[in-house]
């Protein structure tokens, strides 16, 4: 990853075997279902999985607020990697601020792997400030417990969708 700013680290096992869960994560039809902060909808989303290529949604919380962001894939290695740049846009494909943080990083870099072990599968997220100046990565930094707080919820809807998808 990058040196610029302390990594954030998020681990969780997934009752699920390697090629649903990277399914699930990478197909937009299955993104729509559950992917986001817990109480938010998916509005909008397209997705072109190649290298170079976007994931771009728009999503609203129950009061109505409205916000977008995009994924750009950097590599895609299935069923085992998949690195993108992340940031805040708007409904055009611009890169914004985060709404509510003036100093969050305009640019993120994730790593996410899926291991398979016993039918289940690992799934890791690495995420660190990407080309950010020293007040962002602070600010970055400074998120990790919000970030924990946010993925678990966001995991929690992704466990259950694929329990829904499996039948269980």
């Amino acid at each position: 990853m990058t040196a610029e700013s302390n990594e954030f680290v998020i681990t969780r096992t997934f009752d699920a075997p390697r090629n649903l869960v990277w399914a699930a994560w990478t197909d937009v039809k299955h993104l729509k279902e559950w992917f986001g902060p817990k109480g938010f909808k998916i509005i909008a989303c397209d997705m072109d999985l190649r290298k170079g290529g976007e994931f771009h949604y728009g999503m609203q919380s129950p009061d109505g607020f409205t916000m977008w962001g995009k994924w750009t894939f950097r590599e895609i290695n299935p069923p085992k990697e998949l690195v993108v740049v992340t940031s805040f846009s708007d409904k055009d494909r611009g890169i914004t601020r985060h709404p509510g943080s003036a100093t969050w990083p305009l640019e993120t870099l994730s790593r996410t792997t899926f291991t398979e072990k016993d039918g289940k599968t690992i799934l890791t997220v690495h995420w660190t400030a990407l080309n950010a100046n020293e007040t962002e990565r602070n600010t970055f930094d400074g998120a990790h417990d919000g970030m924990k707080m946010g993925f678990t919820g966001t995991f929690e809807q992704f466990d259950a969708f694929l329990a829904k998808t499996q039948g269980k």
